[in-house]
């Protein structure tokens, strides 16, 4: 296994506090001790504050952007992989639902930076639904149902049951 990166656990300290404490407690130096670096190190990186939240949802992004990769070369749809349920059992072994856990605790209408990278990821997820679903407004549907069962996913909300889930799934997507 490859040695994890500098930036890397910088990030990894940053997710950490904020699902364990207020935003408004995560400090540059607590980030900082927390991921084992001085703050000049932590700067080297990340010249602020704005700068380390945005490499965050950045990094959201790359995860997701791998997951749903590693999903369409094993065979689903990029709707599919839009519309999967997980439970709060999941988020535990998926780096992916941690890091958009942490970034929504982020954001807080204060930081411009952050707010353009949430926008960044969330939308870049639109063009690929919107290749596969000729419907514009289809596809639309599909991302607002997709956001709705991560987001009841991410606060432990219950899922739907499986079967159900995958009537609505067939229904979307006109099976």
């Amino acid at each position: 296994m490859a040695a994890q990166s500098t930036r890397d656990r910088i990030l990894d300290a940053l997710e950490g506090l904020l699902l364990e404490s207020s935003p408004a407690q995560v400090t540059l130096e607590a980030v900082a001790a927390a991921a084992g670096v001085s703050k000049g190190g932590l700067l080297y990186h990340f010249p602020s504050k704005e700068a380390l939240l945005a490499g965050m949802v950045r990094r959201l992004g790359e995860r997701a952007d791998k997951q749903l990769a590693d999903a369409v070369a094993g065979g689903r749809s990029i709707s599919e992989f839009y519309l999967e349920s997980f439970g709060p059992e999941d988020i535990a072994e998926m780096p992916l639902y941690r890091s958009a856990l942490a970034a929504l605790r982020s954001v807080d209408g204060r930081h411009d930076e952050v707010q353009q990278a949430v926008t960044e990821v969330m939308r870049s997820w639109d063009s690929g639904l919107q290749a596969e679903i000729d419907d514009p407004v289809q596809a639309e549907i599909v991302r607002l149902v997709g956001d709705g069962i991560f987001l009841a996913g991410l606060l432990g909300l219950p899922q739907p049951d499986p079967d159900l889930h995958r009537q609505v799934v067939a229904r979307l997507l006109g099976r």
